[in-house]
């Protein structure tokens, strides 16, 4: 049994590793994805969205399959090194693509909800824009997001199970190979690791609320 727990955890860490990479670069890509499809010029605009909707419109498992498979399959080569840290690279450069237009979204939508009057307040008080993006928009902006971006990265927790599609050791794959054996407790127990990861999470994300209840 310890053995069985010991490789669970092993796994485990796959799904940590591309939880946390895909947060570090999918949040600031978000951000530039985002004022790109607000931008006055109407090309990069339209690229933007274009782009967001392409992502947003088809699933996940079929851009994993796309990013990791797809370079050797047109003729180029494949980009990813060999082995286990190839298949994550991959996972992660797809997971962050995919997150970085859900965030997008979610981030132009807490910049618009911000009055349009507080803009035209700093102009008035002589301030440029990136003053008055950081001084009065931001704040604000944060405390709109934190709930869409709690759900989304929650949601995030849950779907790097989908790494296994390329073949990714994660802990859901771990656990259907004991499966496969006719040891069914490995499967089910695998609930609790992601019970416990996002619980935590929901509590980080309900103290930081509290943090910012001060904008009301």
């Amino acid at each position: 049994m310890s053995v069985i727990l010991g490789r669970l955890c092993e796994g485990f860490v796959i799904n940590c590793q591309l939880f946390g990479l895909t947060l570090l670069f999918s949040i600031p890509l978000g951000l530039l994805i985002c004022f790109g499809s607000m931008s006055r010029f109407k090309p990069l605009s339209w690229l933007m969205k274009t782009f967001v909707w392409i992502i947003r419109g088809t699933p996940l498992m079929l851009q994993l399959l796309v990013i990791f498979l797809g370079p050797g399959l047109m003729g180029w080569g494949s980009p990813w090194p060999s082995g286990n840290s190839g298949r994550l690279m991959a996972a992660v450069v797809a997971f962050v693509i995919n997150y970085a237009c859900y965030f997008s979204e979610i981030f132009r939508g807490g910049i618009e909800s911000v009055p349009r009057g507080q803009y035209e307040a700093g102009q008035v008080l002589g301030m440029t824009k990136p003053q008055i993006f950081f001084k009065v928009t931001l704040l604000q902006l944060v405390k709109r997001i934190v709930p869409p971006m709690g759900n989304e990265i929650i949601t995030l927790v849950k779907d790097t199970s989908l790494a296994r599609i390329i073949s990714n050791k994660e802990i859901i794959m771990t656990a259907n190979e004991y499966a496969s054996k006719g040891l069914i407790w490995p499967l089910f127990s695998t609930a609790i690791f992601f019970l416990v990861f996002v619980g935590a999470l929901t509590l980080l994300f309900n103290w930081f609320e509290r943090k910012l209840d001060y904008f009301r």
